[in-house]
């Protein structure tokens, strides 16, 4: 058994790793040329200007008085510069973001594993090739273009991590640090000749990061006035910048300004995802080189945020994020990104038409360059018979579409090369995509291969040892003959050499040669398959039909919650009107009544917003009043019963009541602390912390009883979970818990139905490590019926408060009681556990079932696996090459997919892993689950008994 989990654990790891490797790797490419326009910029120095976490429509509207939060910006909109909507890609980022302003491409996801902080691949940047840089602001950012940045001319001022504080009083003192540092920074200049000469070259930057809005928005939300204030804080610092800069230039006016944002904000002050209030940044650009502003009569946008921003008169120009680094390439001169993907946008340049037909040829070469050099890694790996060249962009038309472009330049008809040009960059990233995704279809199908494998040997696994759907049947077993051993080592040795001559990385063995095992155990149990399919023919056929088609509506109606929430309340209504298809309504009523009950109050919440929702803290308090009262109860009954460890027993309830009471006030005096912006208080920390430590410990000292032991891990797991709510959620695991304490005794109900004769009531039932095998029984049709539940209450615990495949879904204030400064990993860490602890819920109600049904938790964990990987065969990738391209529209099998709007494809892989990390993380849950029921940590003194 334990060979058998360890087995499946690294095939569900592969499968989960591979999503990644194949869609996820990085698409960079090094060994390009640099690519410069050869004529004289219209600056020599460049500021850029990134407000962290700034939503266009926070800008660019007027206040409720019909004035501008930021005059100056608004000023330069109207009479020196252009504007528009920078428009960003998933996910919405402060690392991604930046990256693709500064380096011209969206980063990959292998960025989230470094906490987007730290460099996962190398790549150019508009830094690396200018002069100097000078830069301002966080570290998180800063040090990331600095330290791969070639020579010493990149030079970072930064203030202290820990400032980046969610419960400081006044974040706007981020954006205060750098404006001031700044002015030192030139005044000093004046007084050194080094620094002087250096500020005076030519292609030199200025960056200036400004957190403190993204700061305010996380802690305050958008709509707040010190997110608000906080604009208006920086439209003043830039007006300042702007004027010590020409002032010290003596207005020579050959400095270039962006101003511009990362990323916007939802209302609720998170970011991530792909809302418009996250994907729509400002854009402003004036100075040396950038296009006057132009007057417009009729706008090409229809989505009415310019009459609503007053500026449906001032023609505005979106861009895409990346287009900005070549943007200001071409101002200061400098070579243009190596890896950058952004398209030069013309129309801000204020030049020559032969200027703007020279850069945007310089941009089409720079990324026609990465096209070849990846073009030539895939053919040097791949056999010569089977390469296929990407057809609409061969040599011939790389060279024709460049030799007319420069005859049009010669010709002075700048239009038509600009044209051209687009033409070329269009094909070249069609081209990136095409070499870049050249193996995917191959290592997609090999993957499925193993998983349809894995599925089928598990399903056959089950029917072999746990059940007696073919013990009917009587043959005599034969061995599988040596042909067939022969036969599957002959395809590996094959398709090993194949890729060995391919020089293949690593990870290409491992997915192609997975399956030959695989195949190898499924098709060795032949003779198992054959009395299945002989059972199966004695079956009516209505009722197999029926089953067939019950168990594919049930798979239907669980993929389809993953996009749908209230697709779990029609299953729980549904599951509400189980006792009246059996006798259960008639024979346990009350039962009955209190499952309808709560199946019924636990389907109100996938109706709940799902994110969105402002914080209410009198929700989390009502959730700790009713475990309070839920503890008075017990503890009232335990003082009616005469049993010897009752002393002890009331300590532990005690105590437990006092961590509820602990988690109430950690919970509102941090909320109010918060609200005065007097910081998260050290004491409130502390308990916080300690409650989360104890509360893996404290179910351990409870008695073994199952329904005492359960309830002592739902008040423990209670304690924390109120520390991590901050509305309507905190009653979601007590809804839950009932409903599983009530499924608990439905079970036992049931039981009797089938046919056991013998039953023992829910309150003398013990867990234990020591159980009695010989009380295990062969699977029946109802124990499927069984699994389904456990997977279904899984997945409600994943998307019964919100849906978790959106980033944006979490909440920051939910971390508030433990800590406030920004810490990636800490405030994902405790944000997980927020998610497991209904998981643990139900995995220990489930350990309760298998009890009650006298079942082996072996035979149903693997039924709950198969489950769970038929989910995960329908979230497969969805390949897409020249050729193929299975559309989900049309085949409900391949879901997973990398084209299309950005927030698709990013929750279509976020359905994916959360599949994946369910097959594999239920073996961790699994254990978990019998350590917190079946443990029992004896306090010193304490005496032995065999029922605690």
């Amino acid at each position: 058994m334990l060979l058998f989990f360890i087995v499946g654990l690294l095939v569900h790891f592969v499968f989960f790793a591979s999503i990644f490797d194949i869609y996820f790797t990085s698409p960079l490419v090094h060994g390009m040329a640099p690519q410069f326009t050869p004529l004289p910029p219209p600056a020599r120095r460049l500021v850029l200007i990134v407000a962290d976490g700034l939503r266009a429509d926070a800008l660019y509207e007027l206040d409720e008085k019909g004035n501008s939060r930021a005059p100056f910006i608004r000023n330069i909109i109207m009479h020196e510069g252009s504007w528009g909507i920078s428009h960003t890609r998933v996910p919405t980022e402060s690392r991604p973001g930046h990256v693709a302003l500064i380096a011209g491409f969206y980063e990959d996801v292998s960025a989230v594993a470094k906490g987007w902080k730290e460099n996962p691949v190398e790549f150019d940047s508009l830094f690396n090739q200018s002069k100097y840089t000078w830069s301002w602001g966080s570290p998180d950012i800063l040090s990331m273009f600095a330290k791969d940045a070639s020579g010493n001319h990149v030079f970072t001022y930064c203030y202290d991590a820990d400032n980046e504080d969610f419960g400081a009083k006044d974040a706007t003192k981020l954006d205060t640090w750098v404006f001031d540092n700044i002015k030192e920074f030139f005044h000093a200049a004046r007084n050194n000749q080094s620094l002087f000469s250096k500020l005076n070259e030519d292609k030199v930057v200025f960056f200036l990061h400004l957190l403190g809005i993204d700061t305010n928005g996380h802690a305050h939300r958008p709509t707040s006035r010190e997110y608000k204030d906080n604009i208006k804080l920086v439209d003043k610092g830039i007006k300042e910048i702007v004027s010590l800069l020409k002032e010290f230039y003596g207005n020579d006016e050959k400095t270039a300004f962006v101003f511009t944002s990362d990323h916007g904000m939802t209302d609720w002050g998170f970011h991530g995802a792909g809302h418009h209030s996250e994907t729509f940044t400002p854009f402003v650009a004036w100075g040396a080189g950038v296009k006057y502003p132009q007057k417009a009569s009729d706008q090409q946008f229809n989505d009415e945020l310019l009459k609503g921003w007053k500026l449906e008169y001032w023609k505005r120009q979106d861009i895409n994020q990346a287009d900005i680094a070549p943007l200001m390439a071409s101002l200061i001169g400098v070579p243009f990104p190596l890896n950058s993907v952004g398209i030069l946008p013309v129309n801000y340049l204020n030049n020559t038409d032969v200027f703007k037909a020279e850069s945007m040829y310089t941009n089409a070469k720079q990324i026609l360059e990465q096209f070849k050099v990846k073009m030539t890694q895939k053919k040097e790996v791949t056999l010569p018979f089977l390469f296929t060249p990407f057809n609409l962009l061969s040599d011939y038309k790389q060279l024709d579409i460049l030799r007319k472009v420069r005859s049009f330049i010669k010709q002075e008809n700048y239009d038509e090369a600009v044209i051209l040009c687009m033409e070329l960059i269009h094909l070249s990233l069609e081209g990136l995509s095409y070499y870049h995704t050249y193996d995917r279809f191959f290592l997609g199908i090999s993957v499925l291969l193993g998983f349809v494998g894995w599925a089928s040997y598990v399903s056959l696994l089950i029917i072999k040892t746990h059940s007696s759907l073919t013990r009917s049947v009587s043959k005599e077993v034969k061995k599988p003959s040596h042909l067939l051993l022969c036969s599957f080592v002959a395809i590996g040795i094959l398709m090993t050499f194949f890729l060995l001559i391919q020089a293949c990385p690593w990870t290409y063995y491992v997915y192609c040669l997975l399956p030959v095992p695989i195949w190898y155990a499924v098709l060795k149990e032949y003779q198992v398959i054959q009395d299945l399919v002989t059972s199966l023919c004695t079956f009516p056929p209505r009722h197999f039909v029926g089953s067939l088609l019950a168990f594919a509506l049930g798979i239907e109606v669980l993929v389809l919650s993953f996009f749908y929430r209230y697709m779990l309340t029609a299953g729980l209504i549904i599951f509400a009107c189980w006792p009246f298809t059996t006798q259960l309504w008639t024979r346990a009523k009350n039962i009955s009544m209190s499952w309808i009950f709560f199946c019924l109050l636990l389907a109100v919440f996938p109706l709940m917003p799902v994110v969105g929702r402002k914080p209410d803290i009198f929700l989390v308090m009502g959730a700790g009043l009713l475990v309070l009262l839920l503890s008075l109860f017990v503890v009232t009954s335990l003082i009616k019963t005469k049993d010897s460890f009752l002393n002890d027993q009331l300590l532990l309830h005690l105590f437990q009541m006092l961590s509820t009471v602990l988690s109430m006030w950690a919970v509102y005096s941090t909320h109010n602390s918060l609200l005065k912006k007097q910081g998260l208080p050290l004491t409130n920390q502390v308990v916080s912390w300690i409650i989360l430590a104890t509360s893996f410990v404290v179910p351990l000292l409870s008695p073994r009883n199952l329904l005492e032991r359960l309830f002592s891990i739902l008040v423990s797991s209670m304690s924390t979970y109120l520390l991590l709510s901050t509305g309507y959620e905190a009653l979601f695991p007590l809804v839950l818990s009932c409903l599983m304490f009530v499924w608990i005794h439905m079970e036992q109900e049931t039981l009797q139905q089938s046919g056991v004769s013998w039953k023992q009531k829910v309150t003398s039932i013990y867990f234990s490590y020591n159980t009695d095998i010989t009380q295990f029984r062969q699977l029946c049709m109802d124990d499927i019926r069984r699994a389904y539940f456990l997977v279904f209450f899984l997945v409600i615990a994943f998307f019964g408060t919100g849906n978790i495949a959106s980033i944006n879904s979490f909440d920051l204030a939910s971390v508030y009681c433990f800590l406030t400064v920004f810490s990636p990993f800490m405030m994902g860490a405790l944000m997980l556990w927020k998610i497991f602890i209904p998981f643990v819920l139900v995995m220990c109600a489930f350990e309760a079932v298998q009890l009650t049904t006298q079942l082996s938790s072996k035979s149903l964990f693997l039924m709950v696996l198969v489950i769970s990987d038929i989910m995960a065969l329908i979230f497969q990738p969805q390949f897409q090459t020249n050729s193929i391209k299975l559309h989900h529209d049309k085949h409900f099998f391949f879901l997973v997919k990398d084209y299309g709007s950005w927030l698709d494809i990013g929750t279509s892989i976020s359905h994916y892993v959360i599949v994946m990390c369910l097959s594999i993380v239920l073996v961790f849950l699994n254990g978990l689950a019998q350590l917190l029921t079946t443990k029992k940590l004896r306090v010193y003194g304490q005496p032995k008994s065999h029922l605690i």
